[in-house]
């Protein structure tokens, strides 16, 4: 499934442009994904950020600058969040930590510089993704630069294990713990400490972003919210009012994609 880290505040005129790509496989248990992305017409625009439960590295080659935009169970459009033409990066929660050292928690809910996260060790990897002469070259580039980083200590195996079973299918955080052979306050705690949110918080972002994948993919409102995991329409519609600060119907008319040209 392709998350989807932010829309633009208002209906572009065109439909967005994006090309996702694929880490190394050595990268595959730190990082969900690349997305090139670009507007309709590559000028920056003010982004809505969704509801997410893994960190997504946002590089933008205005300026350039790049950001980490922590886990989140409400939409915002604070911070930096103007772009038009750059790479996102999604990180689980072990890719945060064992990549740039801090817990996804550390993040949560915030939009960050990344020369504030990593200080002296932030290089001017934006830079050079700007001036890479095609998307693979930019994939192939940040492959080599999240390889060089590998080292870090991971979080412990049971919430990782814990967070990507909460990316499928729906089932109980009790049934989950259960199976996972610890309580449910354990795995509560352990998410709290680690990735900021509560494992129900991971659950319902999870089947927000199933639901929203599907809009994307062209399926009506009530067959996303069956699909995703709903009782029906209206509890999809009501969970993503409170949580995108928009409809379903209205998340249809801005999440618009098209392949980028030369991916």
């Amino acid at each position: 499934m392709e998350l989807i880290h932010s829309v633009p505040l208002r209906p572009p005129e065109g439909a967005c442009r994006a090309t996702p790509g694929r880490p190394d496989p050595r990268l595959r248990p730190y990082v969900l994904g690349y997305g090139g992305f670009s507007s309709h017409t590559g000028a920056p625009l003010p982004h809505r950020v969704l509801p997410l439960s893994s960190t997504t590295l946002v590089i933008a080659f205005e300026g350039p600058f790049a950001v980490f935009s922590g886990p989140r169970a409400q939409a915002t459009v604070d911070g930096r969040t103007t772009w038009g033409r750059g790479i996102s990066v999604g990180l689980t929660p072990a890719g945060v930590s064992v990549l740039f050292g801090l817990p996804s928690s550390a993040l949560v809910g915030q939009i960050v510089d990344w020369r504030d996260v990593l200080g002296p060790r932030a290089d001017p990897l934006a830079e050079r993704l700007f001036a890479a002469p095609s998307w693979p070259a930019r994939f192939a580039l940040l492959d080599a630069a999240l390889l060089a980083r590998l080292g870090a200590a991971a979080p412990p195996p049971v919430v990782s294990a814990a967070w990507s079973r909460l990316q499928g299918p729906r089932i109980a955080v009790s049934a989950l713990a259960d199976r996972l052979g610890v309580s449910r306050r354990a795995l509560e705690l352990g998410f709290r400490r680690e990735i900021g949110l509560a494992p129900a918080t991971v659950a319902r972002v999870s089947r927000f972003q199933a639901a929203l994948g599907l809009l994307t993919e062209g399926v009506g409102p009530a067959r996303a919210a069956t699909g995703a995991g709903y009782a029906d329409q209206a509890h999809f519609t009501r969970s993503t009012r409170a949580m995108a600060g928009l409809t379903p119907a209205q998340l249809c008319a801005i999440v618009q994609y098209e392949p980028l040209p030369g991916a």
